[in-house]
């Protein structure tokens, strides 16, 4: 229970019985370089309405909220009777692999590092994924090996909520940070922007997913596809 602390520490993980640091304030820098932009919005969610419809009537399931802890998020899920764990995914990416566009993400050893640091969890360990927009920034090699690795700690018939932008001629994305209002409501931050190691249509998505159960979409005014998978 209480091993996910063991990164509370260096600002990366965190467990059910804490969260990590505050998030940025304004002006400083995100964790793909360059200001913070800090425009923020609120919005509804159809594909965060649909998450907590699979999980509202049940307590004390295991979610994983891969955007970094914030209090918002924290309070909300827990307040339903939930034990969340955060991983800032981005900004451990960044650390592991570096901020340009181009860097490499095909070695096997950053690879492994990088799942020790985000997913080191035990098979069929959590009920619902958070995973946001952070796919957007993985190249080929890492996507599959973050896919695969997610397929094994979810447990059978959980969900996962996860964003991708939905115009595919875009030269560079906006970064956000997602903050629950209410079960359909989110507040979106966006921190910046940077090029996408890949963006996908819905037919690459849905291959990206093909070892989980269904796929289902939501678009949404943003030109973000909100997609829910099931295990």
């Amino acid at each position: 229970m209480f091993e996910p602390l063991k990164g509370l520490f260096r600002g990366q993980r965190s467990g059910p019985q804490g969260i990590g640091p505050a998030s940025a304030s304004p002006g400083v820098r995100s964790p793909f370089g360059g200001r913070a932009s800090e425009a923020v919005r609120t919005r509804p969610s159809r594909g965060l309405e649909e998450f907590f419809t699979h999980i509202r009537d049940t307590t004390g399931l295991t979610i994983l909220d891969l955007g970094g802890a914030n209090q918002q998020n924290v309070s909300f899920i827990t307040g339903l009777g939930h034990r969340l764990y955060s991983e800032n995914f981005v900004q451990i990416l960044h650390e592991t692999f570096g901020v340009e566009d181009t860097t490499d993400q095909s070695n096997p050893g950053q690879i492994e590092y990088f799942l020790k640091q985000t997913l080191d969890y035990e098979d069929g360990y959590f009920d619902g994924v958070l995973i946001w927009d952070t796919l957007e920034y993985l190249s080929p090699a890492l996507l599959i090996a973050v896919i695969e690795r997610l397929h094994r700690i979810v447990r059978p018939k959980s969900y996962m909520l996860a964003f991708f932008h939905a115009d595919a001629k875009l030269d560079a994305v906006p970064y956000y940070t997602f903050r629950i209002q209410e079960v359909k409501t989110l507040e979106l931050t966006q921190r910046g922007q940077r090029r996408p190691a890949q963006l996908h249509n819905n037919r690459s998505v849905e291959k990206l997913f093909g070892k989980f159960e269904s796929v289902k979409f939501f678009l949404t005014r943003e030109q973000l596809r909100e997609v829910i998978v099931k295990a």
